[in-house]
């Protein structure tokens, strides 16, 4: 490029991006500004509009950078198009020219539209604070992190929790403990946020075609691109499959026979595309034993409940299902990768594992009534047992009490007090 070409869209860029707007807070700044410490790039790294672009300009407010502590880059402006890896250096040009701070915050979106750009930020990362967004056109998320595995701190993203959506709704949980009045209110808006999830467009402009358009975004432009076109309809009805399965467990001959894909290789490739670009999760069968892990049916999960809703046939069942992904996006939020289904003789949704140490099981039922009381008290126990628990959880929609089996003590506690509370 021209250097007074990328010096005037570098000058464009700036002025657009410190324009006031409006922003619902987000959990975690305060886990980056604590990372700022260490003095390495952050990759904030997440689905297509969970909000990673709203999250720098959030920080950069909070920190209350002055004019030149800053720079903010957006790689994908079509203004950049002819933008090459001998380019990087007019940016670092540019910042002395404009007398900008030793030090200061570099902000950079879409950085994978360039190149080489990693060997860039490896060589000027001891002179700025850099902060990265990666979205998923040419290079997923999850794909850029691990590029700088070693030389970067990853952060991952999700679409807003329930305490976020609350706050985007401008409700004050002032006494809701107490306040009965407004714990109706309250349950009203999970019922609303497990139908239509926590993607911040979808929350703040109440449209559902948001969902659609950003699921279809993400099913071509991050998942079908990357491979051969004939397999385009194969992949729609994987989605479709998987948005339908929710919360139940999945065998890769199972689906090779469903969706008529021979070549497992290559669909175990397509599913891990859709991990890869932060849509679908799977978690695994608890055992010790990590070949067994591998060989047992995985259950699936996706990052938001909207895209269930929309993408997704129906059922009757949906409300238990819907309930138990917003519970495991939840603890993927705190535990990331240390989640894991338990199954022997019954069966306990979730195990939470630190190191070698399972320190949690938790059940998940909408409606703990007569029928199935018994059976899910059954698995949680047996989890509980298994790995020397002293209690469990039991989240439902609404009901709340606390049994006592012997010597363990089991919790039953609605599912959107325990996403207030901080579990």
């Amino acid at each position: 490029m021209k250097r007074e070409e990328l010096y005037y869209v570098l000058f464009e860029q700036q002025r657009e991006f410190q324009k006031k707007r409006e922003f619902i807070d987000r959990t975690q700044k305060n886990k980056i500004i604590e990372l700022l410490k260490l003095k390495l790039p952050i990759v904030i790294t997440g689905v297509r509009r969970c909000g990673k672009s709203t999250l720098i300009y959030i920080l950069k407010k909070h920190l209350q950078l002055k004019e030149k502590e800053w720079l903010y880059l957006n790689f994908n402006d079509e203004r950049l198009s002819q933008f090459s890896i001998e380019d990087f250096q007019k940016i670092i040009d540019y910042l002395n020219e404009k007398d900008y701070e030793e030090k200061c915050f570099l902000f950079i979106d879409e950085i994978q539209e360039v190149g080489k750009w990693e060997k860039w930020i490896d060589r000027i990362k001891e002179k700025y604070q850099i902060i990265i967004t990666g979205s998923n056109s040419k290079l997923l998320s999850k794909e850029i992190s691990t590029i700088l595995t070693g030389r970067s701190i990853n952060v991952s993203l999700y679409p807003f929790s329930f305490m976020e959506f609350i706050n985007a709704k401008n409700i004050l949980l002032k006494n809701w403990e107490i306040d009965l009045k407004l714990q109706a209110k309250i349950r009203k808006e999970f019922s609303l946020f497990m139908l239509s999830g926590g993607i911040p467009k979808r929350v703040t402009d109440n449209d559902d075609k948001i969902l659609q358009e950003n699921y279809e975004n993400i099913l071509y432009r991050d998942i079908i691109k990357r491979f051969n076109a004939n397999l385009e309809k194969t992949i729609k009805e994987i989605s479709v499959y998987m948005l339908s399965n929710i919360s139940k467990e999945l065998s890769l001959r199972s689906l090779s026979k469903t969706v008529e894909v021979k070549n497992l290789s290559t669909l175990k490739s397509i599913l891990d595309t859709f991990e890869k670009a932060f849509v679908i999760f799977f978690i695994n069968k608890f055992d010790y034993s990590i070949r067994k892990q591998i060989k047992n049916p995985k259950k699936i999960y996706c990052i938001d409940n909207g895209f269930i809703a929309q993408g997704g046939f129906r059922f009757s069942d949906d409300d238990g299902k819907l309930l138990e992904n917003l519970v495991f996006i939840e603890l993927k939020r705190i535990y990331n990768n240390e989640i894991y289904y338990f199954s022997e003789k019954n069966e306990c949704d979730f195990i939470l594992r630190t190191g070698n140490k399972v320190i949690k099981a938790i059940q998940v039922c909408y409606d703990l009534n007569n029928e199935n009381k018994e059976r899910e008290i059954n698995g949680l126990l047996e989890a509980i047992n298994k790995f020397g628990l002293n209690e469990g959880l039991i989240l439902t929609f609404d009901k709340e009490e606390e049994i006592k089996i012997g010597n363990k003590k089991i919790k039953i506690k609605p599912a959107w007090k325990w996403l207030l509370s901080n579990n």
